[in-house]
């Protein structure tokens, strides 16, 4: 980790310990002016950490933290913003009831004479930084109902008038479409060209190869190595990452594919889905694939019940399951795993054994008391099974990484015993390490006889995972492809274009 010239940011052996708890033993970071620098490890690795003490969100215990060349400790938020340091997160927090120009100019407007704001030199200021980026972006607009990419784009444009020479983006392509992330792209390089010194964190390994200069691979809360992109790949990275050799991230093992589990006939919800039919059977993977708003989530979550519909029915094991009642699909024997575990499968302020024994808990209770000892019980043998890495099962959820947060999401359906569990996108956000150990574990309770519904934006874990590929186009089912015709182009132009091809 040297250079010839003074890097916009080093750090050196940086560590940091929440009472027993070491985040981070020696995080080592150096990043040059006019350079994107990819930060990468699992979950849990000490990325976060690293970047919230560059943000002004924790103090280190030790270890050396240079801006310029000129040794920092900051204090607060403030005192990195001031210092030229800004952090894009994944999911903005921006005043939805103001204007962009108000968002970038917030608590530093423009004043004129009289001391009066300046709202004119500020709409040309705003309109201003948006043409630097290259985007066509309405400073006028309110906040309220922007894409998350464009809330990103303010927070750059806020970033560059205040003359940022340090940008983190933080997983900042987890929500977007791929016209929005290249859009991204474009304007990332175009700040590495003006001089300004990037990081990127994410955990898609071709947007890192992409875009990046250079990686650098933390494990275990401790700095690995730093590669210049064009020496390393990415076999290489995630050997560093995870500590072993990953050969294979599918491990998708043969099964006895037996009688059908889930029925669905003729479903249909006006505007949204229209005609489908499919059947997942007994030891059965079927992958759901297809572009983003093609309706994929919509129709899982109308064959649990979240969602009603307008014709169709829904069968489990041979009988109707009464719509709109995800009562009625878990008592039949059903589970679904969310796509936002945070918001829809976890209740992060509870605890690990809490969440997992979450469905189950009725069952667990005597003479309706429901004690911290049943939920243990209940939730030991799971979380145990799924490797939840936790000191105790009465830590919190909103405490872990989102690797181990997944983990508890789908433990707690694996507790209910069911015959078809239906997971959407099973390894999103999450470490390459934990995707394999999420892979195997779908392989082995399909070995086992569970029928799996499996929804996923990554074409490479759908075609790596599953029996059969169901491809849906602007509502329906335009493909139902076996294992060795589901090739990528086949998926891509039933995804793409209204092909009916039978099942």
């Amino acid at each position: 980790m040297t250079g010839s010239s003074t890097p916009v940011l080093e750090l050196r052996d940086v560590s940091k310990s929440f009472g027993p708890v070491v985040a981070l033993r020696a995080g080592s970071l150096r990043v040059e002016a006019g350079s994107i620098h990819a930060l990468v490890g699992e979950n849990g690795a000490g990325k976060s950490t690293l970047v919230k003490v560059v943000a002004g969100v924790h103090r280190r215990d030790g270890g050396d933290f240079l801006l310029g060349g000129d040794s920092v400790d900051f204090g607060s938020t403030s005192d990195s913003k001031d210092a030229g340091v800004a952090v894009i997160y994944q999911e903005p927090t921006l005043f939805p009831d103001l204007s962009v120009m108000e968002n970038i100019f917030m608590g530093r407007q423009i004043v004129g004479r009289g001391r009066r704001i300046d709202r004119p030199a500020m709409y040309a200021e705003a309109e201003g930084l948006f043409g630097r980026l290259g985007v066509d972006l309405d400073p006028r607009r309110p906040a309220r109902g922007l894409s998350i990419a464009d809330q990103q784009i303010i927070e750059i444009a806020k970033a560059i008038s205040l003359d940022a020479r340090l940008l983190i983006m933080d997983e900042p392509t987890a929500a977007l479409s791929g016209v929005e992330v290249e859009r991204l792209f474009a304007v990332a390089r175009s700040l590495r060209d003006e001089g300004r010194a990037l990081v990127f964190i994410s955990h898609r390994f071709d947007e890192v190869f992409d875009l990046c200069d250079t990686i650098t691979v933390m494990r275990d809360g401790s700095y690995v190595a730093t590669h210049r992109t064009e020496d390393t790949s990415s076999p290489a990275i995630v050997a560093e990452m995870v500590g072993r050799e990953v050969a294979d991230l599918f491990p998708k093992t043969p099964a006895e594919i037996g009688e059908p589990v889930l029925e669905v006939e003729g479903l249909q919800s006006r505007g949204v889905f229209h005609d489908v039919s499919f059947t997942v059977r007994r030891g059965e993977i079927v992958g759901l694939a297809g572009l983003v708003g093609a309706g994929r989530s919509e129709i899982a979550r109308a064959v649990f019940g979240v969602d009603g519909y307008d014709a169709g029915r829904v069968r489990l094991n041979g009988r109707d399951i009464r719509r709109r009642s995800p009562r009625a699909a878990i008592d039949a024997g059903m589970a679904f795993v969310p796509e936002d575990r945070r918001a829809q499968g976890l209740v992060t302020e509870a605890s690990v054994a809490r969440n997992v024994a979450s469905v189950i808990r009725g069952g667990l209770a005597r003479a309706g008391l429901l004690t911290t000892g049943a939920e243990n019980r209940a939730a030991g043998p799971w979380a145990g099974r799924l490797e939840v890495k936790t000191n105790a099962l009465d830590m919190s959820a909103r405490t872990m990484s989102g690797g181990n947060q997944q983990k508890v999401v789908i433990a707690k359906w694996l507790a209910t015993e069911p015959d078809l569990l239906i997971i959407d996108e099973p390894t999103r956000g999450i470490d390459v390490g934990t995707k394999s150990e999420v892979h195997r574990l779908l392989s082995e309770l399909a070995g086992q006889g569970m029928a799996i519904l499996m929804i996923s934006s990554e074409l490479p874990e759908v075609l790596g995972m599953a029996d059969r590929v169901l491809v849906v186009c602007e509502g329906r089912i335009t493909a139902d492809l076996p294992r060795a015709d589901a090739t990528p182009e086949a998926v891509m132009h039933a995804a793409t274009r209204q092909l009916e091809v039978a099942g």
